[in-house]
Order: structure tokens, then sequence, then C-alpha cells
């Protein structure tokens, strides 16, 4: 069956992102980290400069927040808190590398008048794990976040939270998994979830695009959409040619000195979706 088309439209989005001012891989926390690989850090805080002008240039309000020394990870601020309804869950950290940020990400949004907020007591690392879509919250769990984490998020946030199991290392956060497209309109790669969850996602999710190896292994799916345009890594071509057929907008970038990291164009964007 054909799925119907309907015209896209493009929301202003609000977005944190932290410069790469200190970002190197001297440690391996994921299978894209290989600190005998030298990262060139001029060209990184190029390409991200890049991402930070398209988001502007598309009509988006772009925040940042500045990027403390001996943090290189605190680049990927999509990991550094979630924010839903106006509300910010805290991120806290499985690996101790990267313990520091959660509270540097829940510091800013306190210093700027958010008042509900919650430091966690249990791990979640922000929008990594956590998508949000108009009728629930995805929680990647297995390699970081954990079930607890989820739970708390359920009671936080007062919205469904969905449980799916990664088990392919390479995709170590859901955020490299699977996209949020628009609504509930969601994109992933099969072979990246549980059995099990693949059929969670097939139950909620009939009309979702599939993604091959190919463009997942590239990070394809570390995108970010508006609702019309997506943007995601320029490897990721037969993606880009999926979603013109289902009439989005791909806008393809080059963030390869971040990938070094195990990050791309998701992992550099927290959203900060307003209260109702």
């Amino acid at each position: 069956m054909t799925r119907p088309q309907h015209p896209r439209t493009a929301r202003p989005r609000h977005y944190l992102m932290c410069r790469p001012t200190h970002f190197e891989v001297t440690y391996s926390i994921n299978p894209w980290m290989d600190p005998a690989k030298p990262v060139d850090g001029p060209l990184a805080v190029t390409q991200w400069e890049r991402l930070r002008d398209l988001y502007t240039a598309l009509g988006h309000t772009v925040e940042e927040i500045t990027p403390l020394p001996g943090l290189p990870d605190m680049v990927y601020a999509a990991n550094g808190a979630t924010v839903v309804d106006g509300r910010v869950l805290g991120a806290r950290f499985r690996n101790a590398e990267r313990s520091a940020e959660g509270p540097a990400y829940l510091e800013w949004f306190r210093a700027r008048g958010y008042r509900e907020t919650l430091d966690p007591v249990h791990v979640n690392e922000g929008e990594g794990d956590f998508l949000v879509t108009d009728t629930c919250v995805l929680a990647g769990r297995g390699f970081r976040s954990t079930p607890a984490g989820h739970r708390e998020a359920q009671e936080f946030f007062g919205r469904p939270v969905v449980g799916l199991d990664l088990v392919d290392p390479r995709y170590y956060h859901l955020d490299t998994a699977l996209s949020v497209l628009d609504g509930d309109e969601v994109m992933y790669h099969p072979a990246a979830f549980s059995p099990g969850s693949r059929s969670v996602l097939r139950r909620l999710f009939p009309d979702a695009l599939l993604v091959a190896e190919a463009d997942a292994e590239v990070f394809g799916l570390n995108a970010v959409s508006d609702g019309l345009n997506v943007v995601l890594p320029e490897a990721a071509t037969g993606l880009a040619a999926q979603l013109r057929g289902r009439g989005f907008r791909p806008i393809g970038v080059d963030l390869s000195e971040l990938l070094k990291g195990g990050g791309s164009v998701k992992c550099c964007t927290l959203e900060i979706r307003p209260g109702t």
C-alpha cells in the first residue's frame, strides 16, 4: 500500500548547543572512539559552526552553553538533558569521564529561570536515549540508560515512556538508531533493536521509514527534523532519497570530525520544548 503524502511544514525550534572548543578523543567509551586517530580541532569547530548557522538560517533559535575544560564530549549537547513541556530532566552519565556534564547542563537551565528541573537518581543520558513523539517518549536501554531511569522520566514528565532494547554496540544510544521526523512519524534501523523491541516499533509505527545498514552506520539516523527539513550526515545518501520520497527536504552536512567521538547532528543538538 502506498503511504499517503501530505504537505510538510517546518516548525521553528529552540536548540541548545555547545561549541567543541575542548573536543578531542583521549579515551574510548563507545566503538567509534579511537584515541589513536588524530582529531582536527579547528575543523571540528568549523563543521559545528556550519551546523549552528544552518539551524539559524532555517529559522530556529540556537542558544549556546559555555564549554568547560576537561569535558571533551560536552559538545554532544543532546546528552545533557531532556526538556519536555518546559520541564528539564537532567542527565546522569554511566561513564565517569562524562559525569560532570549533567550538572553543568542542569545549572544552565536553572540559571535561566527553568523552575521545574530534576537532578536524576538513576542513569539516563538525556536525548541520547529519550526521543519525544506526540504520544510518548521512546527510551533506549541496553548500553547506557537504565529501566530505572525510564521510570524516573515517566514520573517526572507524566508521559508514557516506552523502553526499547538496543543490541548492537555501534548504536549505543537510541538517537543513533532512531529519529523522530514529525509528530508520531519516525525512522529507524531495525537491526539495532532486539526482536521484541522491533515488534513494539512495528505496532506503534506501522508506517515508519526503515533505514538500511549502509545509512545507519554513517550515523544517518542521528538526524534533526523540524517537520520539513531533515538535517543529517551527508554520507547517508540512500536515506536522503527515502526522505525526499516521503516529502521531506533532506539537508546533508559534514560532521566527520565529531563522528570520531561517536556523535553527529542530533548528538550536537538538544531541543528545548516549551511548556503548553
